[in-house]
């Protein structure tokens, strides 16, 4: 063989792993890409189906939360609980309204104004969040009032009791217009306040 049959030779073995190396890079790229798209994917799946954003609209639930300030919602399969910082529909309200639950279903709840208490089913639950001290306002429904300064509420089946953490500037569950929150009706639980950045911080 001639020194330019190997010449030939050399350079076409060099240009086919020439070729090769830069199917293997391309074939790696759309691995990644791939990889990328299915990634993205998955996390939507999770947004769609276990989480949903919304913005708070309005001051009823300060000093807890601001108006503007975005929280994640798990709706997932959700149930309230007692504490929860729930979203939920008010059809009286014709609004999405954001509010802390009280008390579920079968609950009895006394508010009394005189000591700045709640008490469900016996029991004084802490409220540390609260930033005053509660008033006694004109638009509480009077039908569960039981002395000048308390008021007694029984949580039917099927709803909650839910109140704005700012007592004196919320339209809630003692208002005669919105009253308990059926359950159907609640959209899910706050876990997480991801906007103003500064203000990141998991719900409780």
């Amino acid at each position: 063989m001639s020194s330019n049959d190997e010449n030939l030779n050399g350079n076409k073995r060099e240009k086919d792993d020439s070729e090769q190396k830069k199917s293997s890079t391309v074939n790696e790229f759309l691995d990644w890409v791939e990889s990328f798209v299915f990634a993205i994917f998955l996390v939507l799946l999770v947004f769609i189906f276990l989480f949903r954003t919304v913005v708070v609209d309005g001051t009823s639930m300060l000093p807890t939360l601001e108006d503007g300030q975005r929280l994640l919602l798990s709706h997932f399969n959700y149930t309230p609980q007692r504490g929860d910082i729930i979203v939920a529909n008010s059809p009286s309200l014709n609004k999405t309204i954001i509010k802390r639950c009280i008390g579920v279903e079968g609950d009895k709840v006394i508010i009394d104004y005189e000591t700045n208490t709640i008490t469900v089913n016996g029991e004084e639950i802490d409220e540390s969040y609260l930033g005053e001290e509660m008033e006694i306002l004109t638009t509480f429904d009077e039908s569960y009032k039981i002395s000048d300064t308390q008021y007694e509420y029984d949580v039917p089946d099927g709803c909650i009791f839910a109140l704005g953490d700012n007592r004196n500037g919320s339209r809630d569950s003692r208002d005669a217009g919105v009253g308990f929150i059926d359950m159907d009706d609640v959209l899910g639980k706050a876990v997480l306040r991801f906007y103003p950045f500064d203000t990141f911080e998991v719900l409780s």
